[in-house]
Parts: structure tokens; sequence; C-alpha cells
């Protein structure tokens, strides 16, 4: 593969959301990456839908561009495998907690006696420093740990709710991804490996924060923590008169542009709350109900057209569903269909970036569990039989020769 991380071999010893996401990311940049499975295989295998058993829909997104071989960790063979792929590589990622490497015999200052130069990133639940640094995690969990529920509540929710997205496996990913990223360039520069730790909940707290800290930013503080403008309840899609449109009225030119269109030029004169944005910011909630209150006079295509017309940022509120043959996604070349070997015709998400030079490419076909497991034991310098004897001892898992 010709992207910018063309020639880095990262070894992926990551399972479920977070981990698989940024190392398909790091293999859509040009990496090559070896994704080491047990004799079970990633969890998000056995979700469906799936044509094959072992082959569900997240897994063949996640998987795309990755070598799989299996390796049972927990034998003295397997870690030995595991030590001699070390030797060869650029970079390790895992998402267990540290403490379960170290009982594999994979802690940091043991694989670093392999390969002095190994990238080791850790993403798991919690910085090592802290009390909860043993505590177990996962998406829903650190949702709720990082405040997004009860962010729903405060906004009018009638109960807390988890985002109906793997948020922070997913956020948390693109912070492995910039850390791999970072700490190769940092070795290019001076030719030290290190140790990285990309825990969940620090992630999800700064995003959260970032919009969120309010006026415990301040010492003393100037009010609590929030940011009343993403809190206020009428912030979602508006409803019209048969359906919904997503708009966002934020400067005074907007506003001003937004009154002449509705026939009240004199608004922002006559109602203080509108006259400035520190006026509107103070008084958000009602201005976003005003808001909620005029959009259920017209229809979406109506409000469409003359938001549109008068500069305004407005769009459709699109379903998950209208994603998959909307007009600009369509026009960039977004989705592709490619022939899976054993999964037939499947749609595939392209890279998001445009790049003017080593232009990153999604990766292969996912593949299946262990398919390329004496490929890569081989690269690691084994024999066809000391492959066959491994398999034998169920220490790996591999079609036959």
């Amino acid at each position: 593969m010709a992207g910018p991380l063309s020639g880095v071999r990262i070894l992926d010893l990551t399972t479920v959301v977070m981990g698989p996401f940024a190392t398909q990311i790091l293999g859509d940049l040009g990496a090559d990456v070896i994704k080491i499975e047990t004799r079970e295989g990633d969890n998000m295998r056995h979700v469906g839908p799936f044509r094959s058993p072992g082959m569900g829909h997240i897994f063949l997104h996640a998987g795309r561009g990755k070598r799989s071989l299996v390796l049972d960790l927990k034998t003295p063979e397997g870690r030995a495998a595991m030590l001699r792929l070390v030797a060869g590589a650029d970079v390790l990622v895992y998402n267990v907690r540290p403490q379960a490497m170290a009982r594999l015999g994979l802690s940091y200052e043991e694989v670093k006696q392999a390969n002095a130069k190994i990238i080791y990133v850790g993403a798991y639940g919690y910085g090592q420093r802290g009390p909860y640094a043993a505590k177990p995690a996962y998406d829903d969990l650190m949702q709720g740990a990082g405040g997004v529920p009860a962010l729903f509540r405060e906004q009018g929710n009638p109960t807390p709710r988890y985002a109906p997205v793997t948020l922070v496996d997913r956020l948390t990913g693109l912070h492995v991804v910039y850390a791999v990223s970072a700490a190769l360039f940092h070795r290019e520069r001076t030719g030290r490996g290190q140790s990285v730790e990309v825990p969940m909940f620090e992630s999800v707290v700064q995003f959260v924060l970032g919009d969120h800290m309010g006026g415990e930013t301040f010492d003393p503080p100037l009010g609590p923590p929030g940011y009343a403008r993403l809190l206020a309840e009428h912030r979602r899609p508006y409803a019209t008169k048969d359906g919904h449109v997503c708009v966002l009225i934020y400067n005074d030119k907007q506003w001003k542009s937004f009154f002449a269109a509705i026939g009240e030029p004199d608004r922002m004169q006559r109602d203080a709350r509108f006259a400035t944005h520190s006026n509107r910011a103070a008084n958000i909630g009602e201005v976003y109900a005003y808001v909620a209150e005029v959009m259920a006079t017209r229809k979406t295509a109506e409000w469409l057209e003359l938001l549109e017309r008068a500069d305004i940022p407005a769009a459709p509120m699109n379903t998950v569903a209208d994603l998959l043959s909307h007009p600009h996604l369509e026009g960039v070349g977004f989705f592709a269909w490619e022939e899976h070997p054993t999964e037939g015709r499947i749609r595939r998400m392209g890279v998001p970036t445009s790049w003017s030079d080593s232009k990153p490419e999604p990766g292969g076909p996912a593949p299946h569990l262990g398919e390329n497991s004496r490929e890569v034991l081989r690269e690691a310098g084994y024999s066809d039989a000391e492959i066959d004897a491994l398999v034998a001892k169920g220490v790996t898992a591999a079609p036959p020769r």
C-alpha cells in the first residue's frame, strides 16, 4: 500500500470496537496490520447480520486491510511466537488492562527486550496512575462515567440514555491513531521507542468538559458546569409541518436574515433577547423555543428553500438509511462495492480524508479467522513443519497447507 504509513508493521492485539477501529484507520493509512486473535476470534466477528459465521457486519468494516493470525498467548509457544513477531514490528497495540498483558509475559518491559524501538500502545479504561487503574471498562460504562447520559437528562429527556453509537470507543480509537502516528514521528527523530497509554475515561472527560466546564473553569467558580446552548431543551432537529429540519441561526447577520425572511425584520430592535450574541446566549432556552414555534408553521421543503436563499445554515434530518444514497457522499465516492472472496458483494466506506500525495486507501477484504496464520509465521522465520506442530498443539489455527 502507498499510504503515509506504508512500511510500518503493527501487531494488533485489540478486540471489539475501540482498538479495531483505530487499527483499521492505521491500515487505511498504509500500515501492515497483523490482527492477533484467540481461537474463538474477535467478539465482533459473531455479531450479525452476517452471511457466514465469524464474519459479522461490524467486523467486515473494522477488519478490512488486516491479516489474521491465531495465537494462544497463554502458552509458552504462543508467547515465543509473539516475541518473534515483535522483533520485526514497529507498533504493538492492545486494549486489555496492563495487568492482563503482564500475566501473559508481554508487559512493556518484557516486550522491549525483544525490540527496544517498539511503540507499545495500550488503550483501556483508566490511566494507570489513579485509583481506578484496574477497573474494567466498556463503551456504555465510560459514557456513563463521563457524564454523557446525564447530559441527555439535563437537556430535558425524561431518562438518562447512552448515545446510540459507540461514542467513547471510537473517540478513544482516534486518540490511539494520533498517539501511534506521533510516537512513530518521535522515533524517527530520536531513534527511541516508548510506551503510550490511551485511557477511555480521561479521553471522554476531555471531550465532554471541553464544552461543559462552564463556570467551573474559574477560581472561584463563576457558575455551574454546562454550556447552556448545547443543553437547551429545543436544541434538536425542529419539527416542521411534515417532518424535521436542522438549522443553526448563530451570528448577527444570520439572525437579521432569518427575521427578514419570516417577515419580522425589526425583531432584533424590539426584542432585547435577540439583540446581541451575548443576549441570545443568556436567553438561549427562550431563543430556541421561539425558533421551534416558528419552524412548525411551514413544511420541510419550504424551510430548506427559504433558509438557503437567506444563506442560513440548514440541512434535512437524514436517517442512517438516507446516508447510503446521499448525493454528496455519492459525489465524493465515499461508498464503493467490493466482492469479498466468501461474503459476496459488500458495501465499503471510503477514507474520509483527501491527500495530494501518499493517498490512503481502504485495505483489502476482512480476513477469516486464522486466514493468514501460516503466512505471518513464515515471515517470522517458522518453517512449515514448525507451523504444523503449532497447529497440532492448538497454539495457532490455520488453513491446511
